[in-house]
């Protein structure tokens, strides 16, 4: 079985998002973003770094494909500043920010790297937000509009879309902790009311991506996977994690059934509801037939999970983690099984093909003596995950692709440059792009096609 690779037309890929690469902030024409502005306020953002410049990938996208070409990615997911293209979120349309998109997917055509588009990945119009933001009933609408500027524009040369990635952290995180932008702290009503908005917008983008690309176009969004593992490989534990990972017990934003139900399954929770009790959003006729709109893949940003056990009394609980564990940079636990158990659980469910849309972690990178940068807790954390990811696929996960996150070191949002998640070391005084070893690894995994694991 291990032998068996992943199988013939698997995607091989890196991942970015437009604001942690792109910089050129206030360049040809760009509005400014929520995070944008997010970088403006005292103590928001680690060492007061900021998006401005950030990886300056808008100047060098040339030498960051040619990365691309030399490592063999079959795909790129890049995402589209939406205020690069429309500076106040809609009406005017920037023509210079639509030719960047051109360039790029033009070199990534060029160099025989497939682009795979996300509509957006949190860098909201400022201009919007002026206006009620998630919160306006209209931001469907504005957000259909833009996504037909895209498509019209791009839809020739790319087949392959996301609509937004990580509801639950733009919305949860921007919303409700306040420690992302737009930086708010609300109630559960007035973020139940941003979340649908938010899926509106997603069932309303997929539809113009459909009538304006076709049957050709592929269609996906990008929500987290949060995974729930089993202790052991019991018909019961596994069937006790199978029900931790879509319940919904008490007000949560970090779960999967609230953000992935009505995409797929045209419907709210029921213990969703009542666990949201009043705060549940206004339901309006015809609203589940927009969000539930036939899309043709499932990615999935995952991490790490959480394995859990019987509390003895029908419920479960969290395994507790033993003194020492393996964690990240980031803190985060690392757990190789949930590229297992995540794929596994949510395909059961929902019945979609499943792409791993991100999956990586942040380590402790410099450049040596030698003028190379040694990551080896990166290739064995990544070792570790896509052993499990090909087990999902040999035993029958219908697994279409992978996209570690990420190409390059970049601006980690709230943690600013504190972290660097790429295969790529950034300089950011000089700009200057190092491969790490592990970009070397990554590239001998893809020309195994996974065998090399």
């Amino acid at each position: 079985m291990e032998n068996k690779g992943f199988g013939e037309n698997f995607t091989w890929g890196c991942a970015t998002a437009s604001y942690q690469i792109e910089g050129a902030a206030r360049e040809d024409g760009k509005g400014p973003s929520i995070w944008d502005m997010m970088c403006r306020w005292e103590g928001k953002i680690f060492n007061r770094d900021t998006g401005d410049t950030a990886c300056d990938h808008y100047h060098r996208y040339a030498e960051d494909v040619g990365i691309m070409r030399d490592l063999g990615l079959g795909a790129y997911r890049f995402s589209i500043s939406w205020p690069r293209v429309l500076p106040e979120g809609t009406g005017r349309v920037n023509e210079k920010g639509l030719a960047f998109y051109d360039r790029l997917v033009d070199a990534l055509l060029e160099g025989g790297v497939t682009p795979y588009a996300t509509l957006f990945h949190w860098d909201y119009p400022y201009e919007l937000f002026c206006r009620g933001g998630w919160l306006n009933s209209d931001s469907p609408l504005w957000f259909a509009e833009y996504a037909d500027v895209i498509v019209d524009r791009l839809g020739d040369r790319v087949k392959h879309w996301m609509t937004m990635n990580e509801p639950q952290c733009f919305l949860g995180f921007g919303h409700v902790t306040g420690t992302h932008a737009p930086g708010l702290k609300l109630d559960w009503a007035e973020y139940l009311r941003a979340t649908h908005h938010a899926l509106l917008a997603h069932g309303r983008a997929a539809q113009a991506i459909r009538v304006r690309s076709g049957d050709t176009a592929m269609i996906g969004w990008a929500p987290v996977g949060v995974v729930r593992m089993p202790a052991s490989d019991s018909a019961e534990s596994v069937e006790l994690a199978r029900r931790a990972m879509f319940a919904m017990e008490k007000k949560d934003f970090w779960v999967n059934s609230w953000f992935m139900d009505p995409v797929f399954l045209g419907k709210y929770p029921e213990d969703g509801l009542k666990a949201f009790g009043s705060a549940a959003p206004d339901v309006r006729a015809g609203d589940m037939d927009i969000i539930s709109t036939p899309v043709d893949f499932l990615g999935l940003n995952i991490y790490n999970g959480q394995t859990i056990e019987s509390n003895g009394s029908g419920g479960w609980r969290a395994v507790e983690k033993a003194p020492g564990h393996a964690l990240t940079n980031f803190h985060w636990p690392v757990t190789p099984g949930c590229l297992y158990w995540g794929p596994k659980f949510l395909h059961e469910r929902y019945g979609k093909p499943i792409v791993i849309t991100e999956n990586g972690l942040s380590s402790t990178d410099w450049v040596h003596t030698d003028g190379q940068v040694h990551d080896p807790s990166r290739i064995d954390f990544l070792r570790r995950y896509l052993r499990e990811l090909r087990r999902a696929k040999n035993d029958g996960v219908d697994v279409r692709g992978y996209f570690q996150w990420s190409l390059l070191d970049n601006f980690e949002w709230a943690e600013g440059y504190k972290h660097r998640f790429g295969l790529v070391h950034i300089d950011y005084g000089t700009f200057k792009r190092t491969p790490k070893d592990s970009a070397t690894w990554y590239k001998e995994v893809i020309a195994s096609n996974g065998t090399a694991l």
